[in-house]
């Protein structure tokens, strides 16, 4: 198997050196990471210049791009050979519910959708403890596994691991996504030229988190793998979409 790393934190992220470390021996393995920290960043690629690609001692590659970027050159020019799959993290902290809507994590591993089987994108619940060894071998276990998964096109898997050692996992669910509640309040603050500035404020608790959702999993120990399809259409809507554009009148031109 060929197996392509990366993530949002960056190439230097402990992070994704465990989760290198964790899946050695198990394939071929490549490393594609931004050169910085880009949590956040979502599916943004960048087209207004030209990327550097640099090679480290230790093998890993950063790109001064992206999660996308990085994912999108392995995949389609920067090496010779093809992936058979991507993954994506360790991710420092959480990517429960409305998070993956921001990813960068999560974005490196759709970027890698097209491919034969299911990209995985994995974070740890960190509350501390830094577990990431825990992570890893989670990932590799899903890896391993003999019996194929197929998912259909467009779809990867959203891995949320317990902050835990191994020995106290209290399993494996299938979940859904929750949802958050509102974000805090951006918070203002003067910066030393005396210009307003503002901090995004933290991401909302848990709205819609009880049994069956990603929250309530890791919640109670247990590791949260969600299906995740790359297909924002709102099927149940477009019956009646339809019905309301059908009753549009094109005579007015928009005028009142």
């Amino acid at each position: 198997m060929r197996i392509l790393l990366s993530n949002d934190d960056g190439v230097h992220s402990p992070g994704l050196v465990a989760l290198y470390e964790g899946l050695k021996g198990l394939g071929e393995l490549e490393v594609v990471a931004p050169d910085r920290d880009h949590s956040g960043a979502s599916n943004a690629l960048t087209l207004n210049r030209p990327l550097t690609v640099e090679q480290h001692p230790n093998g890993f590659r950063s790109v001064d791009g992206t999660p996308t970027d990085c994912v999108h050159l392995a995949v389609n020019g920067l090496f010779d050979t093809a992936f058979d799959r991507v993954v994506s993290g360790i991710n420092t902290h959480a990517n429960l519910g409305d998070d993956i809507i921001y990813s960068g994590t999560v974005a490196a591993a759709t970027e890698g959708r097209h491919l034969g089987l299911p990209a995985i994108a994995v974070s740890l619940v960190n509350n501390g403890h830094f577990h990431y060894d825990t992570a890893a071998r989670v990932v590799r276990l899903l890896l391993e596994y003999k019996q194929a998964l197929k998912l259909g096109p467009r779809s990867i898997l959203n891995v949320n691991v317990p902050d835990l050692p191994w020995e106290q996992l209290s399993g494996f669910r299938v979940t859904r996504l929750g949802h958050r509640e509102r974000a805090e309040g951006a918070v203002p603050m003067t910066c030393p030229r005396g210009k307003q500035r503002y901090w995004i404020g933290a991401a909302g608790q848990g709205g819609d988190a009880g049994p069956g959702t990603d929250f309530h999993a890791v919640r109670e120990g247990y590791v949260s793998i969600t299906p995740v399809h790359i297909d924002m259409t709102r099927h149940e809507a477009l019956s009646g979409l339809r019905e309301w554009v059908d009753g549009l009148d094109m005579t007015t031109g928009g005028q009142s």
